[in-house]
Protein backbone atom coordinates (compact mmCIF):
# COMPACT_ATOMS: atom_id res chain seq x y z
CA UNK A 1 0.00 0.00 0.00
CA UNK A 2 1.34 3.81 -1.00
CA UNK A 3 2.24 5.72 1.78
CA UNK A 4 2.86 9.01 0.26
CA UNK A 5 0.01 11.07 -0.92
CA UNK A 6 1.04 11.41 -4.90
CA UNK A 7 -0.22 15.28 -4.64
CA UNK A 8 2.66 16.74 -2.43
CA UNK A 9 5.26 18.27 -4.16
CA UNK A 10 7.51 21.74 -3.16
CA UNK A 11 6.65 24.34 -5.82
CA UNK A 12 10.01 25.89 -5.13
CA UNK A 13 12.23 22.48 -5.82
CA UNK A 14 10.94 22.38 -9.48
CA UNK A 15 12.20 24.33 -12.16
CA UNK A 16 9.34 27.15 -14.06
CA UNK A 17 7.84 25.50 -16.58
CA UNK A 18 7.07 28.66 -18.42
CA UNK A 19 9.26 28.12 -21.14
CA UNK A 20 8.06 24.23 -21.57
CA UNK A 21 5.72 22.44 -24.12
CA UNK A 22 3.77 19.43 -22.73
CA UNK A 23 2.05 17.33 -24.68
CA UNK A 24 -0.29 14.84 -22.60
CA UNK A 25 -2.18 11.53 -24.33
CA UNK A 26 -5.19 10.08 -22.17
CA UNK A 27 -6.96 7.11 -22.50
CA UNK A 28 -10.46 7.08 -22.38
CA UNK A 29 -11.00 3.69 -20.90
CA UNK A 30 -11.63 4.39 -17.29
CA UNK A 31 -12.09 8.08 -17.79
CA UNK A 32 -13.52 8.51 -14.74
CA UNK A 33 -9.76 7.77 -13.43
CA UNK A 34 -7.76 9.12 -16.45
CA UNK A 35 -9.92 12.36 -16.58
CA UNK A 36 -9.33 12.81 -12.74
CA UNK A 37 -5.55 12.47 -13.71
CA UNK A 38 -5.27 14.49 -16.67
CA UNK A 39 -6.85 17.20 -14.80
CA UNK A 40 -4.18 17.18 -11.68
CA UNK A 41 -1.62 17.00 -14.69
CA UNK A 42 -2.83 20.04 -16.35
CA UNK A 43 -3.43 21.75 -13.03
CA UNK A 44 -0.37 21.02 -11.68
CA UNK A 45 1.93 22.02 -14.85
CA UNK A 46 -0.05 25.81 -15.43
CA UNK A 47 0.72 25.86 -11.42
CA UNK A 48 4.33 25.52 -11.92
CA UNK A 49 4.14 28.00 -14.88
CA UNK A 50 3.28 26.43 -17.73
CA UNK A 51 0.84 28.41 -20.62
CA UNK A 52 -2.23 26.99 -21.30
CA UNK A 53 -1.38 27.19 -24.98
CA UNK A 54 1.61 24.83 -24.44
CA UNK A 55 -0.20 21.84 -23.49
CA UNK A 56 -2.09 19.94 -26.00
CA UNK A 57 -3.71 17.07 -24.96
CA UNK A 58 -4.81 13.76 -27.23
CA UNK A 59 -6.89 10.98 -26.39
CA UNK A 60 -6.84 7.42 -27.73
CA UNK A 61 -8.88 4.85 -26.88
CA UNK A 62 -7.07 2.76 -24.33
CA UNK A 63 -4.15 2.14 -22.44
CA UNK A 64 -2.22 -0.16 -24.97
CA UNK A 65 -2.92 2.73 -27.40
CA UNK A 66 -1.36 5.50 -25.58
CA UNK A 67 2.35 4.48 -26.76
CA UNK A 68 0.90 4.67 -30.58
CA UNK A 69 -0.43 8.26 -29.33
CA UNK A 70 2.70 9.18 -28.07
CA UNK A 71 4.77 8.37 -30.82
CA UNK A 72 2.45 10.52 -33.16
CA UNK A 73 2.36 13.24 -30.77
CA UNK A 74 6.53 13.27 -30.36
CA UNK A 75 6.31 13.11 -34.45
CA UNK A 76 4.08 15.69 -34.94
CA UNK A 77 4.76 18.64 -31.65
CA UNK A 78 7.82 19.95 -30.99
CA UNK A 79 7.70 19.11 -27.46
CA UNK A 80 9.69 19.23 -24.20
CA UNK A 81 8.00 16.14 -22.17
CA UNK A 82 5.02 13.90 -22.59
CA UNK A 83 2.80 12.04 -19.91
CA UNK A 84 1.16 8.90 -20.46
CA UNK A 85 -2.10 8.57 -18.69
CA UNK A 86 -3.90 5.32 -18.56
CA UNK A 87 -5.53 2.96 -16.09
CA UNK A 88 -5.69 -0.84 -16.19
CA UNK A 89 -7.94 -2.80 -13.64
CA UNK A 90 -7.05 -6.32 -12.84
CA UNK A 91 -9.60 -8.75 -13.86
CA UNK A 92 -10.16 -12.33 -14.03
CA UNK A 93 -7.91 -13.15 -16.87
CA UNK A 94 -4.08 -12.36 -18.06
CA UNK A 95 -5.11 -9.41 -20.54
CA UNK A 96 -4.41 -7.08 -17.62
CA UNK A 97 -0.56 -8.53 -17.61
CA UNK A 98 -0.46 -8.40 -21.46
CA UNK A 99 -2.10 -4.72 -21.64
CA UNK A 100 0.73 -3.61 -18.60
CA UNK A 101 3.58 -4.91 -20.24
CA UNK A 102 3.09 -4.05 -23.42
CA UNK A 103 2.30 0.11 -22.12
CA UNK A 104 5.74 -0.14 -20.18
CA UNK A 105 7.83 -1.90 -22.46
CA UNK A 106 6.70 0.87 -25.14
CA UNK A 107 6.88 3.86 -22.98
CA UNK A 108 10.58 2.17 -22.06
CA UNK A 109 11.29 2.50 -26.07
CA UNK A 110 9.92 5.43 -26.81
CA UNK A 111 12.07 6.97 -24.16
CA UNK A 112 14.95 4.87 -25.59
CA UNK A 113 14.33 6.27 -29.42
CA UNK A 114 13.12 9.26 -29.09
CA UNK A 115 14.73 12.37 -27.54
CA UNK A 116 11.47 13.47 -25.73
CA UNK A 117 11.21 12.59 -22.12
CA UNK A 118 7.59 10.31 -22.12
CA UNK A 119 6.31 9.90 -18.36
CA UNK A 120 5.03 6.74 -17.45
CA UNK A 121 1.44 7.75 -15.85
CA UNK A 122 -0.44 4.85 -15.70
CA UNK A 123 -1.93 2.86 -12.87
CA UNK A 124 -2.05 -0.75 -12.40
CA UNK A 125 -4.39 -1.37 -9.85
CA UNK A 126 -6.03 -4.68 -8.50
CA UNK A 127 -9.25 -2.95 -7.91
CA UNK A 128 -11.54 0.43 -9.16
CA UNK A 129 -10.92 1.43 -5.81
CA UNK A 130 -7.16 1.31 -5.31
CA UNK A 131 -7.31 3.86 -9.05
CA UNK A 132 -9.75 5.80 -7.11
CA UNK A 133 -7.31 6.18 -3.94
CA UNK A 134 -3.97 7.47 -6.45
CA UNK A 135 -6.41 9.45 -9.24
CA UNK A 136 -7.71 12.40 -6.37
CA UNK A 137 -9.09 9.78 -3.32
CA UNK A 138 -7.27 9.65 -0.21
CA UNK A 139 -3.52 8.96 -1.73
CA UNK A 140 -3.70 11.56 -3.74
CA UNK A 141 -3.28 11.99 -7.35
CA UNK A 142 -0.66 10.83 -9.83
CA UNK A 143 -1.36 13.03 -12.52
CA UNK A 144 0.17 15.52 -9.94
CA UNK A 145 3.18 13.58 -9.38
CA UNK A 146 3.73 12.68 -13.03
CA UNK A 147 3.15 16.28 -13.93
CA UNK A 148 6.24 17.37 -11.87
CA UNK A 149 8.26 14.56 -13.17
CA UNK A 150 7.57 16.18 -16.83
CA UNK A 151 8.55 19.55 -15.67
CA UNK A 152 12.01 17.84 -14.27
CA UNK A 153 12.69 15.82 -17.44
CA UNK A 154 11.73 18.73 -19.54
CA UNK A 155 14.65 20.37 -17.69
CA UNK A 156 17.01 17.77 -18.26
CA UNK A 157 16.32 17.77 -22.25
CA UNK A 158 16.81 21.32 -22.01
CA UNK A 159 19.53 22.40 -19.66
CA UNK A 160 22.75 23.99 -21.24
CA UNK A 161 25.33 21.15 -22.46
CA UNK A 162 27.93 23.11 -20.76
CA UNK A 163 26.89 23.59 -17.44
CA UNK A 164 26.73 20.06 -14.75
CA UNK A 165 24.12 21.52 -12.65
CA UNK A 166 20.02 21.98 -13.38
CA UNK A 167 19.94 24.65 -10.62
CA UNK A 168 17.02 22.99 -8.94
Amino acid sequence: MATTNLSDYDKASIPNANSFRFGIVVSEWNSEITGSMHQGAVETLLDCGAKKENIISWEVPGSFELVYGCKKMIESQKLDAIIAIGNVIQGETKHFDFVCDGVTQGIVDLNIKYDVPVIFCVLTDNTKQQSIDRSGGKLGNKGIECAVAAIKMAAIKNQDRKSNSLGF
